[in-house]
């Protein structure tokens, strides 16, 4: 392989973003963290978008002559071709993400099914990766599934951080914060999860369905209320009697349960940064919990990367500067006649990015999701260079104008600077790379 340089920035930019979404896949991490087969059956349960890649691993690595099958629920196209000699041990079904479907909702009933009749002697293995709290939808008593994609779709443009969302999500489900590990007792459960939020919490992961939840219904309710998203009636009720309430810590159906990560965010950027210096680069990671409103985030980066190409920072040129963590898009108000913009959270940092740094000389930029798709169109993130601003304007593009409408796609698309990958098959949330010459 052909390692890039300074001289192609893009094709740099790109390289460390693949070695990033290389350090979190399953199959190089799932190993060192698999229990021994138990005494009586293994169950394999799962949601999430790197639910197949890690079906996947578990069935490889798994002693073939020890008993195995299970159900694991992915996003939409995210399960990846079966290694080759691998058989199928562990059905793997997809089902809608960001907004929850049918197919979902059909998937998270056959799952907690399958935990009746399970004994001490038996081992539940979950596998858990970021999208699960879409893919595994069971709605509370009360709460139709229509009435959960207009929640999800609520929170979603909201500008709500992970952790209110999954709070809220929590409250409004049968098999999330805790209730899928309560269902298997008295099995031992043993959870593999790859994060994909800041400060890896296990109990945000995908809404923790197999952990102990210390947020409480009257946080549920507060949220609600903080970003006007209404519930109906009965289950406003049900939250204010906390009858709704999740598994808390020191439950004891939650006693034989244990959770490992198997790949996370910081991990991620300590590979694109060893690349970068192994390139003669110097490295800086910021954080891999940044979190706040995309396209402010992309400004404070522009600042950073001002400053160092100046030379007026702490920050030495030539250098790469990695961040990673989940920033948030408040979806803006439109005319009646405006059509809805397109984009993710990376677009919209790219935007806010390249309109901050004006066309700063001697500055790249790659901003993307590390499962491959931005949002819900069909790019993981989009690319910044020193003349986006100008080839944009001569297009009749005015980053302003798309800003207004979250419509990173239809800025950067037209320009062709948008990362397109396809779905990674793992999931360590967001990606941003910021190279200063």
């Amino acid at each position: 392989m052909t390692l890039p340089s300074l001289d192609d920035p893009r094709a740099l930019l790109r390289h460390l973003y693949d070695l990033a979404v290389q350090r979190a896949l399953p199959l190089h991490n799932t190993a060192a963290h698999l229990p021994r087969p138990p005494k009586g059956r293994t169950l394999v349960l799962g949601a999430g978008k790197a639910g197949g890649a890690m079906a996947h691993a578990v069935e490889t690595l798994w002693p073939q002559d020890a008993p195995l099958s299970g159900l694991v629920v992915t996003r939409y196209g995210h399960t990846p071709p079966r290694p080759s000699g691998v058989h199928e041990r562990i059905e793997v079904v997809e089902a809608a993400h960001p907004v929850p479907d049918a197919a979902g909702l059909a998937a998270a009933q056959r799952i907690l099914a399958l935990t009746q009749g399970l004994t001490e002697d038996d081992l539940v293995l979950c596998l858990i990766s970021g999208g699960g709290s879409s893919l595994l939808t069971l709605p509370c008593e009360g709460l139709t599934l229509e009435d959960k994609q207009r929640i999800n779709r609520q929170l979603l443009e909201s500008g709500a951080h992970i952790g209110e969302m999954n709070t809220v999500r929590k409250h409004l489900s049968r098999i999330k914060g805790g209730r899928l590990a309560a269902a298997c007792a008295p099995a031992r459960v043993v959870t593999l999860t790859i994060s994909d939020v800041p400060g890896d919490d296990v109990s945000v992961i995908a809404s923790g369905p197999t952990v102990a939840d210390a947020t409480t219904c009257a946080d549920a309710l507060d949220i609600l209320r903080r970003y006007g998203i209404e519930v109906p009636p009965a289950v406003r009720a049900q939250l204010e009697r906390a009858e709704l309430e999740t598994p808390k810590p020191g439950d004891p159906r939650l006693a034989r349960c244990e959770t490992h990560l198997i790949a996370t965010p910081q991990q991620s950027l300590e590979a694109a940064a060893a690349a970068a210096r192994s390139l003669g680069l110097r490295a800086y990671i910021l954080s891999d919990e940044i979190e706040g409103e995309s396209r402010e985030v992309g400004k404070v980066h522009a600042a950073l990367a001002r400053s160092a190409a100046l030379g007026r920072s702490s920050f030495e040129a030539p250098c790469v500067i990695l961040s990673g963590g989940e920033t948030t898009v408040t979806v803006r108000p439109r005319a009646p006649d405006q059509p809805r913009g397109k984009g993710g959270r990376a677009g919209e940092f790219c935007m806010g990015l390249a309109q901050a740094l004006g066309g700063q000389p001697g500055v790249w930029a790659l901003a993307a999701d590390t499962d491959g798709i931005d949002g819900m169109e069909d790019n993981a993130g989009a690319v910044v260079t020193p003349d986006t601003l100008a080839r944009a304007a001569v297009l009749g593009l005015k980053v302003g104008d798309h800003l207004a409408r979250n419509d990173a796609y239809g800025f950067f698309e037209p320009l062709g600077d948008l990362v397109v990958t396809g779905p990674t098959h793992t999931n360590v949330n967001d990606f941003r790379a910021i190279l200063v010459k």
